[in-house]
Order: C-alpha cells, then sequence, then structure tokens
C-alpha cells in the first residue's frame, strides 16, 4: 500500500511541544539514573565492604540478584502500567512511576541489610520501567508526525543523561574517603531528584489529546492539540483541526474494537503486532547494552584496570552515549524505521564479536594495546546503539500500535527489556567468571538473527499517522479516514475511504 505523506511535510516544530517533551524527560532520567547506579554501587569498595559481600559465600549470587530482582520489578511494573494509563491518563502513568521511585530511592539509601537493599530494588525496578514506558506512550501521542522519531528520542537522550550523570557522581564519589563505610548511600540518594522535579511540575503540563479525545474530552484535546501543533505558517491552525477530525474519527471507530490482553493476541493483525514489539526490544537487548552499563565496573576489572580506571571508562562511555544519542535525532526520520534498527543492531554484533575476539586472545595478559583496544570497542559500540536503536526503538514501539491498545502494547514491548534482562544481568557474574569470553556469543548468535529478521521482515512506520498504520496489518476497515484525504478548507470533510 502506497501512503501520500506530502501533507505531513508541513509541519513546523513549535516550541512549546519541545519544551514539555523536555520537561517530562525528567522521567527518561529517573529511568536512566535508578537502572545504571547499581553499577555505580557495586564498584564502590565501600558498599561491597558494608555488607561484606567481598567475604560471604554467596556474595556473587548476591550481587546477581539486585539486578535480577531489578528486573523482575521492571516485568510486573511495567505490565501493571495500563491499568492506570487507560483508565485515569497517560500523566497519571507517569505519576505513579515517579512516587514509586522516590520511595524506592529513599529506602534504598537507608537501607542497613542487604535484604532490605535487594527488596526495594524490585520497587526500584517496577518503578524505572514503569517510566521507561510511560513516558514515550506520552510523547507519541502528543508530537506531530513530521519527526514523529526524532522528537520521542528526547526521551533516550535524557535518559543517558541519567546515566551520565550517575557515572560522573560514582567516579566522584569514589574519591570521598571521608564518608567511610557510607559513602555509597549519597549517589543512590540521588534518585530521588528526578521524580520530585517531575512530579512538581507535571500538573502543567498537558494530557494527551488522543486520551482525552478517548474520554469525550473534545474541548480539552482541541486547545490543547492546536497549541502543539500550531504554527506559524498557519495562522488558522488548519493543519492542526485537520489532524483533531482524524483523531476524533478514529478513536469513534476504535472505541468498537477490543481493547483486551486476551484481544492482543486473539485477533492476528493484534497478534502481529506484539510479537514485532516483542521482538523489537528483545533483539535490541541482545546487544547487551545492559551488561556493558549495570557491569562496567567488573568488565574493566576483567580487562585487568584499576579501581580508578573500572568508574571512570563507564562514565567516559555514557559521555559518549549522550553524544550518539543527539546525534539521532535529525538522522532517524530519514530513514526506514526497520532499515535503521537492523544496522544498528548488527553494528553492534561487529563490536561484540571483535570483543569476544579480544578478550579470548589477550586476557590475562600484560599487552597494553590489546587492552585498550578492548576498551575502544565498548566505546565503539555506542555508535550503532545510540545513533540507531536507543531511542528509535521507543518510537517504533508506539507506532505500531492503536490508540486503544497503545499502552498495553508499549508497556509489553518494554516489559521485554526487563525480562531479558533478568537473564542476561542474573548470568553475567558467574558467566565472566566461568566461561569469560564466551558469554559474548549469547549475544552475538541471537543479536544477528534479529537484525537480519528487522531487515527483512519488519514493516517500515516513518511518516505515517498514528490512525493509519492499522492499514500495514491489513486493517483498512479499522482505518476511519485517510489524512490525505481531509480537506480542511472545506469545513474537513472527506471522501470515503481506503486509497
Amino acid at each position: 500500500m502506497t501512503v501520500d505523506r506530502s501533507a505531513h511535510k508541513r509541519q513546523r516544530i513549535n516550541a512549546f511541544n519541545v519544551f514539555i517533551l523536555i520537561f517530562v524527560g525528567l522521567g527518561s532520567m529517573t529511568y536512566g539514573y535508578t537502572a545504571s547506579i547499581i553499577g555505580t554501587t557495586l564498584g564502590q569498595p565501600s558498599f561491597i565492604t558494608y555488607f561484606a559481600l567481598d567475604t560471604r559465600p554467596n556474595g556473587t549470587d548476591l550481587i546477581a540478584t539486585t539486578n535480577g530482582l531489578f528486573q523482575a520489578g521492571g516485568v510486573i511494573g511495567t505490565l501493571l502500567l495500563p491499568v492506570v494509563a487507560d483508565k485515569y491518563g497517560r500523566k497519571w502513568g507517569i505519576a505513579v512511576s515517579a512516587i514509586l521511585a522516590i520511595i524506592s530511592g529513599a529506602l534504598l539509601t537507608g537501607s542497613t541489610h542487604i535484604g532490605v537493599f535487594i527488596a526495594f530494588r524490585f520497587i526500584a525496578g517496577a518503578s524505572a520501567f514503569m517510566v521507561l514506558a510511560a513516558v514515550p506512550i506520552w510523547m507519541n501521542e502528543v508530537v506531530p508526525v513530521k519527526m514523529r522519531a526524532g522528537l520521542v528520542d528526547i526521551h533516550a537522550v535524557l535518559l543517558v543523561l541519567g546515566y551520565f550523570i550517575q557515572g560522573w557522581v560514582g567516579y566522584g564519589f569514589f574519591f570521598w574517603t571521608n564518608g567511610g563505610e557510607n559513602s555509597w548511600r549519597p549517589p543512590l540518594s540521588l534518585q530521588c531528584v528526578w521524580p520530585i522535579l517531575l512530579l512538581a511540575g507535571l500538573y502543567w503540563i498537558p494530557e494527551s489529546p488522543r486520551w482525552l479525545i478517548a474520554q469525550d474530552r473534545l474541548d480539552e484535546a482541541r486547545v490543547i492539540l492546536d497549541r502543539l501543533h500550531s504554527d506559524p505558517s498557519d495562522p488558522e491552525n488548519e493543519y492542526a483541526r485537520a489532524e483533531f477530525y482524524q483523531i476524533q474519527k478514529q478513536i469513534t471507530l476504535d472505541k468498537t474494537l477490543e481493547n483486551s490482553w486476551v484481544a492482543m493476541f486473539r485477533k492476528p493483525s493484534y497478534r502481529k503486532r506484539a510479537f514485532l514489539a516483542i521482538g523489537t526490544t528483545f533483539f535490541i537487548q541482545c546487544s547487551g547494552v545492559l551488561v556493558i552499563n549495570n557491569y562496567g565496573p567488573t568488565l574493566y576489572k576483567n580487562l585487568g584496570f584499576t579501581p580508578e580506571k573500572q568508574l571512570l571508562y563507564p562514565a567516559a562511555w555514557l559521555t559518549l552515549a549522550l553524544g550518539t544519542n543527539l546525534m539521532s535525532i535529525p538522522l532517524v526520520d530519514k530513514f526506514p524505521r526497520n532499515k535503521w534498527l537492523a544496522i544498528g543492531i548488527l553494528g553492534c554484533m561487529v563490536c561484540l564479536i571483535v570483543e569476544a575476539a579480544l578478550v579470548a586472545e589477550f586476557v590475562p595478559s600484560n599487552n597494553t594495546a590489546a587492552l585498550q583496544a578492548a576498551v575502544a570497542m565498548f566505546f565503539l559500540f555506542q555508535l550503532p546503539y545510540g545513533v540507531c536503536l536507543d531511542g528509535p526503538q521507543f518510537a517504533y514501539l508506539g507506532e505500531l500500535f492503536p490508540t486503544h491498545l497503545r499502552a498495553k502494547g508499549v508497556s509489553l514491548g518494554v516489559a521485554m527489556i526487563s525480562f531479558t534482562n533478568i537473564i542476561w544481568l542474573q548470568a553475567a557474574p558467574t558467566a565472566f567468571q566461568n566461561i569469560g569470553w564466551k558469554f559474548y556469543l549469547v549475544f552475538i548468535i541471537p543479536g544477528t538473527i534479529g537484525g537480519l529478521v528487522i531487515w527483512n521482515f519488519f514493516p517500515d512506520t516513518n511518516g505515517m499517522p498514528l490512525e493509519e498504520i492499522a492499514a500495514l496489518f491489513g486493517d483498512e476497515h479499522e482505518v476511519a479516514v485517510y489524512q490525505n484525504e481531509i480537506n480542511a478548507n472545506a469545513q474537513l470533510e472527506t471522501r470515503c475511504c481506503v486509497p
């Protein structure tokens, strides 16, 4: 099917839309900081000593559990998110996630027993992955078609900013010698800052106009959509009104369709979308990015670097990640979605293959050049991951699903991230200890297969209104009206229906 996308090329991005995306990105920072602070914490000698993880016979297992339970909380929390986001609004989905992040951050900081610490890592995981899904659900529904993935990529940029801050905070606190056995606590306490700031201003952030229309709050939705997509070159806001008309017609139709979890897997076209979402995030997690991030100090320790460099290199790695995510914003909407994702995954696989070869051949050894090359591969890894995968995956997840299933669909894809990482992160400490470089094969083999599958079989959703993507899955009868058929100058009348 060929879709006329020329109407959307006239759109311009307005400053208000960008501002609110950046502000809600405090939720993205919440995820980034919360998910990655464990890497810094495990790299702090004071934390290891405080909980005697270096002398306990099960110390390695407890370290793995701090990551495993975080991811388990992520699965459960994310799958519960649609209950809030569909019934009470996309903003409430973000707010509940932020509240849980504050509670878990405070109690992690005050933990005096490893059991308490591990328990609240579970709550932290639920909050982090809930907000990881809640923010892009809202973002996908408030940005215009033009540069949709680039704008949703703000989510990934600020997510990585959270990583970046924790990396340098952790490195700085390594040199704080006056803190004694509690020097690991202040970095953890900063987990609370970003969600507190988010909650302080969330009241003034507009709700998703699509969710408002679904609740029959049409006047509110029209005002918000006009403001979000206003364009100085279009003083009558004709495009925004045409968009409102299309969304209203589509949601009227969507209300007649099933929206349960059962329906997502019973109806073939919905089931295909669900498997595409699961496949997208699974194959991207096969890049091994969370293992590199969360066990950065451990990886550099295995390469023979000093404790200082074990914290310095991850911080520098995250600095590079911030740059590569920014590079993605102007590029991602210029290429087919599936090809862009596939290139990213296959690029990551090339880096891991070289890394595995270097570790297999030169670790342990005194070959400085080889060890530096192994570090360089981790840094080179950030180019395909940050530019092609980190942010674009969230736009793609939001594009795959209609409004009445979007919260469930995006949550399903994000839950797959945490489910996959339960396996990777729980296994990583033992795997690196016992099989070394061979653990990289666990990522390389499925990741390479996944990149080829995405290139050849996944659909391209770039440039299509969210209300029209059903046609890609054979559901032309579930598209109420096509944007190129709407005549804004003639009271938004339309011909019916399928081109």
